[in-house]
């Protein structure tokens, strides 16, 4: 299956690239963010173009999306008011803190990966590693240091591929009681330095 890869989607892409995002991330966020219509909803309202990277195939259909966070935005915004409009305001009062335990922060000169995600039916033809390789590109045209991502510690194949791709450990935080809301008991840092040969 051929594919290419740009910046950016068109508004009737929104939908899809929020069932993409949800379906990739569901099993981490379902507790803080569902149920799946709300969830879909908020995200497909939410959604960054000037932070995306999206994969389509041959007759135009979104077959994937990376996302990432600079300075100047990330692939999913949205603050309390948000939160309040799909959720309702008691409800976003505990969703909104527990958003910000997975929210990482922005260091000068790196871009943030925000996740990668890619449909069921375009898995296993090496569209993971062509949007990674975009958003070190990206990295690179954007004149910035270094690609930052976290990886949760049930991704394995995840990781082999941040590490086959030049990504190194740089650290690890573990969620201690929270792992029963997101499903995962730690995450590990990873790095990649522009200064790296790709």
């Amino acid at each position: 299956m051929k594919f290419t890869i740009s910046k950016g989607f068109e508004e009737d892409e929104r939908d899809r690239i929020a069932a993409l995002y949800w379906e990739a991330f569901a099993a981490k966020l379902h507790y803080v963010l569902g149920p799946r219509h709300k969830a879909l909803t908020f995200l497909s309202e939410q959604l960054n173009p000037d932070c995306a990277l999206t994969a389509r195939g041959a007759d135009g259909t979104v077959l994937g999306v990376a996302g990432f966070k600079t300075a100047q935005g990330a692939l999913i915004g949205g603050e309390m008011r948000d939160l309040a409009r799909i959720y309702g305001w008691l409800s976003a009062c505990w969703r909104g803190p527990l958003l910000g335990l997975v929210e990482r922060d922005l260091e000068n000169g790196i871009l943030l990966m925000d996740g990668i995600c890619v449909g069921a039916d375009a898995r296993g033809l090496g569209l993971g590693t062509a949007l990674l390789r975009a958003i070190k590109d990206e990295a690179q045209q954007q004149g910035l240091n270094a690609v930052r991502l976290d990886v949760i510690s049930t991704n394995p194949r995840a990781r082999a591929l941040y590490e086959r791709e030049g990504f190194i450990a740089i650290g690890h935080e573990n969620l201690g009681l929270f792992r029963f809301i997101f499903g995962f008991r730690s995450a590990t840092k990873m790095l990649w330095s522009v200064t790296q040969v790709p």
